[in-house]
């Protein structure tokens, strides 16, 4: 499973029979029982995950069936549901919601606000505690369900690190300092070509495996934009555009794109991944984990990193919405929860994870290093033209950081200037 998955999943929108018709925000269409169909993530883990809660469903529920299948294949989810939206076919739910295009979805008049059902935000703040404020959208109201987080951290060979002459278990990553003296020595003895390989094309989230956990890091947890005003040409982004513009003039990460995993094939001793990671490498690489660095080092508890979440949306065209909210509800549940981490590894938004799977973590420890990390994440800002602003920072970030073809200060400078008026324009 790779980082871009989750988004890298379709365009090709085929005919479906949605959950019911053209919906409409009626009360009728809230309290409606009856079918409805759903779609999931296409990878393996999500798959198994997906395929047993219907099942557990559509047996107590013979009346209120799910029908369930994965997004449909093509380039991102993200204009798949755009697409299903305007077509008026998406389906009840969708299980793999980026939080950054909700807004877009939102605008689109696709998405229900879940505060229409009693108890759902009760049940939402109750499961996600403080987290929940992040998952808001401007007018108040919750339009997803913060379901899982892949908080980002970063991955280290170990026996690279040893083959460079450094200490596996003490692996000087801390400070922006080490870290770069760190990365010369495994470049130098360590037979890789990388000391770390983010990728360098130019999709819009390709910034949250870079720039964007080390901000959130650096700042104690801004977002890339606060209150319609840009954080990112501050002095902590700053200090993060240089530190990854050091990595990449002094050749210790690639500005070539990798095509396949540059950690698992050896290439890089060094990646920045979420829990995720855990099914991938397990096998294949002997590695430790350790938070994302910062100018001055942070103890871990105090690090802040990217959430990489996923939301479940309910859509408008779903008919029977009574049951969409039950399904979700469900779905949601300590129990499902429980299965979703069991089976995916991936960390469910729950206000007290350690403390709800206290078992599953003394029996898989390196899960518990990402469970840790979930409680002290950020989020993408909700807010309208989203993508188009990670978009903009992104071709500037690129432009600048990675290629050098422009002073990272004086183009950061521009960016927050242009998302600016990007989140200006409702």
């Amino acid at each position: 499973m790779k980082r871009a998955l989750p988004l890298a999943i379709a365009l090709l929108v085929l005919p479906l029979s949605a959950c019911g018709g053209s919906g409409g925000d009626d009360g009728k269409a809230a309290a409606s029982k009856g079918p409805i169909k759903i779609w999931y993530a296409n990878n393996p883990d999500e798959i198994a995950w997906a395929k047993k809660m219907v099942a557990s469903w559509n047996s107590a529920h013979p009346k209120e069936k799910i029908r369930a299948q994965e997004i449909p294949a093509g380039k991102s989810s993200e204009e798949v549901i755009g697409a299903a939206i305007t077509a008026g076919n998406a389906p009840c739910l969708v299980f793999n919601t980026s939080p950054a295009a909700v807004s877009q979805f939102q605008k689109q008049g696709g998405l229900v606000p879940l505060d229409d059902f009693p108890g759902a935000t009760q049940h939402i703040e109750k499961r996600s505690g403080d987290a929940a404020e992040q998952y808001k959208s401007d007018d108040g109201k919750y339009y997803q369900l913060p379901w899982k987080s892949n908080p980002v951290m970063i991955s280290y060979n170990k026996d690279v690190f040893s083959k460079a002459g450094l200490d596996p278990d003490k692996p000087g990553l801390t400070t922006y300092k080490e870290f770069l003296a760190t990365s010369q020595k495994l470049v130098d003895k360590g037979g890789v070509k990388a000391a770390i390989w983010p990728s360098p094309s130019s999709e819009f989230f390709q910034s949250w495996f870079d720039f964007y956990p080390l901000f959130t890091a650096e700042s104690g947890g801004k977002q890339l934009l606060e209150d319609g005003k840009a954080q990112f040409n501050g002095p902590e982004g700053q200090a993060v555009a240089d530190f990854w513009q050091s990595m990449y003039d002094k050749a210790l990460a690639q500005k070539e794109k990798y095509n396949g995993d540059a950690f698992a094939d050896g290439k890089a001793a060094m990646t920045i991944a979420g829990p995720w990671a855990v099914k991938v490498y397990d096998k294949k690489v002997d590695y430790g984990v350790v938070p994302v660095p910062t100018s001055k080092g942070k103890p871990a508890a105090q690090t802040r990193t990217f959430s990489d979440a996923k939301s479940v949306g309910m859509f408008n065209s779903c008919k029977n919405r009574g049951t969409a909210w039950d399904v979700l509800k469900f779905a949601s549940s300590k129990e499902q929860d429980r299965k979703l981490l069991e089976i995916t590894g991936q960390m469910p938004v729950r206000e007290d994870l350690t403390g709800d799977y206290a078992d599953f973590f003394a029996k898989n420890p390196k899960y518990k290093t990402y469970a840790q990390a979930a409680g002290n994440t950020v989020e993408v800002p909700n807010v309208p033209k989203s993508i188009a602003i990670w978009q903009n920072f992104r071709d500037a970030y690129s432009r600048s950081v990675i290629f050098g073809k422009a002073d990272p200060q004086s183009a950061l400078k521009k960016a927050a200037s242009e998302v600016e008026k990007l989140a200006a324009q409702k």
